[in-house]
C-alpha cells in the first residue's frame, strides 16, 4: 500500500493534499482497497461550505455504498468530473487522478487534528 508521506490523513480514510489555502480531498488507497472496485460516486456539493467530519459525498463499489467526510471545514470548489466516466481512477490512482473535490479552507487550524503518514499507517496496521 502507498502512504504518500506529504499528505494528511483521517482516522475515516480520507487524505488531505495541502497548497496554501486550498486543500485536495480523496480517499485513501487502503480505502478503496477495502471497498473494492469503486463503480459510482455522488458528490453534489460543490458551492457549499462543509463542516469538518460531515458527509459531502458518497462512493459505491460493487457490494457497498460508502460516505465521504469532509476532513476539514471547507468551501467545496471543485469536483472531479473525470470520476463522471472514469469511476476506476480511484482504484488505479487514488492519490492521483482519483482525487474528488478541492476546497477553500475556512481555517487552517484543523489541518493540526489530521494524521501525517506514519500516523495513518499505524491506525490500518501496515
Amino acid at each position: 500500500m502507498n502512504f504518500p508521506s506529504e499528505l494528511k490523513y483521517t482516522k475515516d480514510h480520507e487524505w488531505v493534499r495541502i497548497n496554501g489555502d486550498e486543500a485536495t480531498i480523496g480517499i485513501t488507497d487502503f480505502a478503496q482497497r477495502e471497498l473494492g472496485d469503486i463503480v459510482y460516486i455522488d458528490i453534489n456539493t460543490i458551492g457549499d461550505e462543509v463542516k469538518k467530519d460531515d458527509v459531502f459525498g458518497t462512493v459505491e463499489a460493487v457490494k457497498t455504498v460508502s460516505d465521504l467526510f469532509m476532513p476539514v471545514t471547507g468551501t467545496v470548489l471543485e469536483v472531479n468530473d473525470a470520476l463522471n466516466n472514469n469511476p476506476e481512477l480511484v482504484n488505479t490512482d487514488a492519490y492521483g487522478e482519483g482525487w474528488m473535490v478541492k476546497i477553500s479552507l475556512a481555517s487552517g487550524a484543523e489541518i493540526d487534528s489530521l494524521l501525517d503518514a506514519e500516523a495513518y499507517k499505524s491506525l490500518v496496521g501496515a
